[in-house]
């Protein structure tokens, strides 16, 4: 009895229960420092990029250098967190993180900074997401265990989304105050990520169990073939990667909408970035008490269609209040949307593959760096507004389309090739795999 109301403390109203883990709740703490400096480095070179060119097409080549790096360097670090201890991915990771914010410093108090360097900070930002993500998404499940792995996963999100209240709004408004400026931001970034830095130190060094050696691109090519060996996993990995490439780069062009097409200073700029971490707090609790639950994929659904909806109506939004109501639905249905279809897809894989499957959810968010240039071309040609109902539309599209595929009835030769997940404490005890959807204390 004592298992099963710890696998099922979420459900139960224990919506903070992997924070009673002393190793997760230092892997938390790290995440906040560092999505601190992380998210106040976005406005930065959004502000930067936007302040020294004026167009929404150098906006989306930020984004786009972001994304492509992501797109090529990912599926390695998925391999790397899969094979290698993720302690010391995290330290690379964010030591990557901590140099880029240090780079930018200095060239902007020493006044040097160039377009060029933006899009070098973007970048090197890509990279160091390419394993800094799946490592800290994998090393949650290894300290929780499975049967709090959506409870950790939407902790890990709040952590992120807490920060979005805060560090673009005070990116913008520390930007927009002649004494500090977007150098004495990026310095307080810099701060932020050596304090990350050190938090991640503490954590516990456990060697991986994955311990072949095999090609990096041998194992990234088994990585796929497991996804798209199981309907159901393809399905989720497939269908957020449209989901997120497309509606998700409504965050790429705020600078444009709020001084562009509003007319309004760069401390609006960090209080719109800053309004969709609003609506993502306010559903974060309540939904890491249901996480883990039944409910999961009718809530990837219906968040996934709000999302849609959501960035179409801010393309409409006709005042500067509107668009800031909106945003806000944006960032609860966003939330809500990564939180399920994330621990959807890890738990049901195996251990030693979830590094690359987070690493191919991770996917969506290079298609939203690669999709931002030729987004931001085509908003110059039909107008930003119209653009983002168009982004807005797309999303919701290949939500509809999910849910449509997935509700078609499945024959027992379906059900038969879904993944039975094997857990590391599986392989040590010889218990066979469990059934989908069961949590370890449903095995005996």
């Amino acid at each position: 009895m004592k298992l099963r109301r710890t696998a099922n403390g979420a459900r139960g109203g224990a919506a903070l229960s992997s924070l009673q883990i002393p190793e997760y709740r230092t892997l938390w703490w790290a995440g906040v420092f560092s999505f601190m400096s992380v998210q106040g480095q976005f406005v930065l070179r959004g502000l930067l990029a936007w302040d020294l060119t004026e167009r929404e097409s150098a906006l989306g080549l930020v984004y786009m250098v972001f994304g492509l790096t992501m797109l090529i360097t990912t599926p390695f670090g998925g391999v790397v967190a899969d094979r290698f201890a993720k302690r010391t991915v995290l330290l690379l990771g964010q030591g990557l993180i901590f140099a880029a914010a240090a780079f930018m410093s200095v060239a902007v108090l020493t006044d040097v900074i160039a377009y060029w360097m933006v899009l070098f900070a973007g970048m090197c930002q890509g990279l160091a997401f390419a394993f800094y993500g799946p490592a800290r998404v994998a090393m949650a499940a290894e300290l929780v265990g499975r049967d709090q792995l959506g409870n950790a996963i939407t902790l890990s999100l709040l952590s992120m989304n807490a920060t979005r209240v805060f560090a673009p709004a005070l990116a913008g408004i520390l930007a927009g105050i002649a004494l500090i400026g977007i150098g004495g931001a990026y310095v307080l970034s810099t701060i932020m990520s050596a304090v990350s830095l050190v938090m991640i130190w503490r954590l516990p060094h456990r060697e991986a169990t994955n311990s072949s050696r095999r090609n990096p691109l041998t194992e990234i090519a088994a990585g796929v073939r497991y996804v798209n060996s199981f309907r159901s996993l393809r399905r989720i990995v497939v269908g957020s990667f449209f989901v997120i490439m497309f509606g998700f780069n409504y965050v790429a062009f705020i600078p444009a909408l709020v001084e562009g097409i509003f007319g309004l200073s760069e401390t609006w700029v960090g209080i719109m970035s800053s309004a969709s971490a609003v609506g993502a707090l306010a559903v974060s609790l309540p939904l890491a008490a249901r996480a883990d639950g039944p409910d999961g994929k009718r809530i990837m659904v219906g968040s996934g269609i709000g999302f849609g909806i959501g960035v179409m109506l801010l393309g409409l939004a006709p005042t500067i209040i509107l668009a800031f109501a909106v945003t806000i639905g944006i960032g609860a249905f966003t939330t809500a949307f990564q939180s399920m279809s994330n621990t959807l897809a890890l738990t049901a894989c195996d251990d030693e593959m979830q590094g690359r499957v987070q690493s191919l959810m991770q996917l969506s968010f290079a298609g939203f760096g690669i999709a931002a240039l030729p987004l931001g071309a085509l908003a110059e040609v039909i107008g930003l507004r119209t653009a983002l109902v168009l982004m807005g539309a797309v999303a919701l599209g290949a939500i509809v389309i999910f849910h449509v595929l997935d509700s078609r009835p499945t024959n027992a030769t379906d059900r038969s090739r879904e993944p039975t997940p094997v857990t590391r404490s599986d392989r040590v005890a010889g218990r066979p795999p469990a059934p989908v959807g069961s949590s370890r204390t449903e095995r005996g």
